[in-house]
């Protein structure tokens, strides 16, 4: 299982929220190409950063930043925020990015996605699902975070069948920058229904034995963010953990 080592960004500056909510932030005292840099000297392959400003917005707010990052940093990249166009896809891709993030299209335009899958590679995007938990059961939220949609999770998923897609990032948003533990629980769910895909867990690793759980459940990777900030994890013995 890969650890991917986040980095939400808010006007440049690295940041955590909690549960999505833009005001409830904590910033930190790092730069990113800083936060890059540590995470290359721990051994970390990848890297997950993700243009806050650009999610609220809707459209590309620090893709020139995501740019820069790509170009200078010798880790592999993937990168998300305010991804809605082709050309946004193709421009991340093109200043290096090793992968791109697409949130919102993906529920409002999975036919549009999937032809960004076809023409880029499945191994270029990844489709991200961020859920709240309901009575029904989990739906996905987006533009940020502040909408849940009418779709649940799952017929989310169906829009893109076994072959359409290969990298799936799920967020409970409830455990986001909580340190709660991961929903293992969903992610078991959604792998027995979607043994095609390669999973992404996000929101609420606080610990190696998370890692562990994440690697035992089917995990394809595991989102880490303010458990590395906060110094709860140490990334080397992440990696470790998820080999």
């Amino acid at each position: 299982m890969l650890i991917y080592p986040a980095i939400d960004l808010i006007g440049g500056r690295c940041v955590r929220l909690l549960q999505g909510a833009f005001d409830k932030a904590t910033f930190y005292d790092v730069a990113p190409a800083d936060a890059l840099a540590a995470y290359d000297a721990a051994g970390a392959a990848w890297a997950h950063l993700v243009d806050l400003d650009g999610a609220k917005e809707g459209a590309p707010r620090q893709h020139d930043l995501l740019h820069d990052l790509a170009r200078r940093s010798s880790l592999r990249l993937q990168l998300a925020g305010g991804v809605r166009r082709r050309e946004d896809v193709a421009g991340l891709l093109h200043a290096g990015a090793a992968r791109v993030v697409v949130g919102s299209r993906a529920v409002e335009d999975p036919q549009g996605v999937s032809a960004w899958i076809e023409e880029f590679g499945a191994d270029r995007l990844t489709v991200a699902f961020d859920v709240r938990l309901t009575e029904k059961g989990p739906y996905v939220a987006v533009k940020g975070w502040r909408e849940t949609s009418s779709l649940s999770l799952f017929e989310a998923l169906d829009r893109f069948p076994p072959g359409a897609v290969r990298h799936v990032m799920i967020t409970n948003i409830a455990r986001d920058g909580a340190l709660n533990g991961p929903d293992v629980k969903l992610y078991e769910t959604v792998l027995r229904a979607r043994p095609d895909i390669a999973l992404q867990a996000s929101g609420g690793v606080r610990d190696l034995d998370d890692i562990h759980t994440l690697d035992k459940a089917g995990a394809a990777g595991a989102i880490v963010g303010r458990a590395l900030f906060e110094k709860r994890i140490d990334l080397e013995e992440a990696i470790r953990a998820g080999a």
